[in-house]
Order: structure tokens, then C-alpha cells, then sequence
């Protein structure tokens, strides 16, 4: 594992971890949840679960822009889980990641394989080195010639990272484990894939993650992802739209928006 200047890769290597608590951190809120392993293996269950809405632009675009007020709203999430467990788990964006597949020469030793990501890295990533936290992750042999690994790359400036953690540590808790969102996404699918038709075995299914300000679509098969975007376009466009159409203040649309009420006309006017 490449790790440049910083103690917290950006780990999808899904390894053994101890207890962990799910944080997402979006432009509008924090959310936590605490699973436990169910009788089944390989299921869980939700033990418990947390939501803090974040003030108005304390996020925007995933970079944190008041990072006391994200601290303060992940002890409250925190303190309102009423959860033990210290150490999180954490995600970045898809937008702050930048991602690869790089080919490789297969039976490389552990520091030949560092040494040649990182010299790989230097073609894709348009920042210093220094400037970047830095991980990959081996695939397999690749799928054309099994010389060769496929390896998965992955990449974000240190700012990205580092935010995240301050706000945790300053929130009393502890990132073990810093994930890509639409990875953390196929992660958890993995969970009701197989409620599915024949497993969605050779099937195209879409996730589709609709936030405050970004709607993230992320198309997979067979459990890899083989389209992901973002568009900018989310909860808060709806809610305008709401306040637009029906005169009501900025709050009066977000409470009807959430919790009903609106005229029978809702769906068609806006």
C-alpha cells in the first residue's frame, strides 16, 4: 500500500477492521449507523442510526467550508446514536477521487508493486505527489493476459482527507478507514443483490444516490461498476422549485417536501 505523507489511506481493501460506525457526510447532513453481524452469514442487521442536518454551506461541492460546525454535527449524530464505538468509517466523494485501472506485470514483489503504482500514478494524477493521498487496490489477473494485473488506482489531494479526519478527531472520534463513495455504494449492494432476480447475474442495475445538491448515478454488472456520474442537480432544486410554484418560504417547502401535504397538483406543476 502507498501511503504519502499521511496516516489514513484511502482504504477500499475492505480488510478486517475492528467495530465500526457508518458516517456519511454530505452537504446537507450526517448520517451514522451502527450494524451488528445477523444469524445468517454474511447479513447484518441495523442496530441504530443517526441524522444531523449541517448548517447552510458548512459543505459545498464535498470540500468542507466550516469545519467546526462538521465536527460539532458529527458529536451530536454521535451522541444522538447512543453508540459506544468510537471508530468510523468514513467516504469521499467520487468528484474529490480520482480513479484508474492500470495494467501491471503479475509476480512483482510487494515493493516493486508500490514502487511501480506510484511511478504509474504520475501520468493520471494531475497533482504533486506530495500533494495526494495515494492507494490501489490489485484486482486480478487481467481479463486479456494473465501476465499481467489489473490494478485499481486511487487518488485524493491530502485537503480532502485530512478535513474529514480533523473533524472526527475533533468530534471525539477516530477514522480507521476512508472509502470512495461509489465504492462504499457496490459494497452495500452486495448486501440485497441476491433478493434479486437470478442474483442480477449479466444485469445492469443503476444505484442511484440523490442528495442535496448532486444525484450520483452508478451503473453496475456482475458487482464492478461500469458507468458512474455526477449531475448537479438534487434535493434542493426540488425544494426551489416548491417554493417557486406554491409561494411558501424556504421552510415551509422543505418541511412539505419531507413530510407532505402538498396540493394533489404537486407532481405536475413542479
Amino acid at each position: 500500500m502507498v501511503k504519502v505523507n499521511f496516516d489514513i489511506p484511502l482504504d477500499f481493501l475492505w480488510a478486517k477492521t475492528p467495530p465500526l460506525i457508518g458516517v456519511d457526510i454530505s452537504s446537507s447532513s450526517v448520517k451514522m449507523v451502527e450494524l451488528s453481524q445477523a444469524k445468517k452469514k454474511g447479513t447484518y442487521i441495523i442496530e441504530r442510526y443517526a441524522i444531523e442536518l449541517l448548517p447552510k454551506d458548512a459543505i459545498t461541492d464535498g470540500n468542507i467550508n466550516n469545519l467546526d460546525a462538521v465536527s460539532d454535527c458529527m458529536q451530536r449524530a454521535w451522541k444522538r446514536l447512543g453508540s459506544r464505538i468510537r471508530n468510523i468509517s468514513l467516504a469521499l466523494p467520487a468528484a474529490a477521487v480520482i480513479t484508474k485501472k492500470i495494467l501491471l506485470p503479475a509476480g512483482l514483489s510487494d515493493e516493486d508493486l508500490e514502487y511501480q503504482v506510484e511511478s504509474e500514478a504520475n501520468q493520471y494524477i494531475p497533482f504533486a505527489l506530495e500533494e495526494v493521498n495515494l492507494d490501489f487496490q490489485v484486482i486480478g489477473p487481467a481479463p486479456s493476459n494473465t501476465e499481467e494485473l489489473e490494478v485499481l488506482l486511487a487518488a485524493s489531494r491530502k485537503a480532502n482527507v485530512e478535513d474529514r479526519v480533523a473533524a472526527a478527531q475533533s468530534a471525539g472520534l477516530k477514522t480507521v478507514v476512508m472509502d470512495v463513495e461509489p465504492y462504499a455504494a457496490e459494497t452495500a449492494f452486495e448486501q440485497i443483490r441476491v433478493q434479486l432476480p437470478d442474483g442480477a447475474l449479466d444485469k445492469c442495475v443503476a444505484l442511484i444516490d440523490i442528495g442535496a445538491g448532486v444525484m450520483n448515478v452508478n451503473v453496475l454488472r456482475n458487482g464492478e461498476s461500469v458507468y458512474s456520474r455526477d449531475q448537479q442537480v438534487g434535493g434542493n432544486q426540488l425544494t426551489q422549485q416548491i417554493q417557486s410554484v406554491f409561494g411558501l418560504t424556504v421552510e415551509e417547502a422543505e418541511s412539505a417536501k419531507r413530510n407532505g401535504g402538498l396540493p394533489d397538483n404537486y407532481e405536475s406543476d413542479v
